[in-house]
């Protein structure tokens, strides 16, 4: 599953900055035949340049973020999982002791 979501996520943003360079092409070439003046053509291709760049680069900021969730969750389910099985060997007097030094440390901190 997660292989699916990440073959997603490229062919997507793969899609996004396919679509932003044709865009700014397409607008490019408009331009520089419907205006003859260097000024009015430099202004229409940049600002159709800073929109495009604007918004391929806030998809690709948020789906390297998202990915980078999913990897600090899947990391997080690992230390508890081994946390978990780390007090399930503890003698049970121990592990009471462990857990009530842990939740007094975690309202002290909190």
């Amino acid at each position: 599953m997660p292989e699916q979501i990440e073959q997603m996520r490229i062919r997507y943003g793969l899609l996004i900055i396919l679509a932003g360079f044709v865009l700014v092409a397409l607008v490019s070439v408009v331009a520089i035949f419907r205006w003859e003046d260097a000024t009015n053509t430099a202004a229409v291709i940049g600002a159709t340049t800073s929109l495009v760049g604007t918004v391929v680069g806030a998809f690709l900021g948020v789906q390297v973020g998202s990915a980078g969730k999913e990897r600090a969750e899947a990391a997080r389910e690992r230390s508890e999982e081994a946390a978990r099985a780390a007090m399930a060997m503890l003698p049970p007097d121990s592990a009471s002791q462990l857990q009530a030094d842990l939740r007094r440390a975690g309202t002290a901190s909190g």
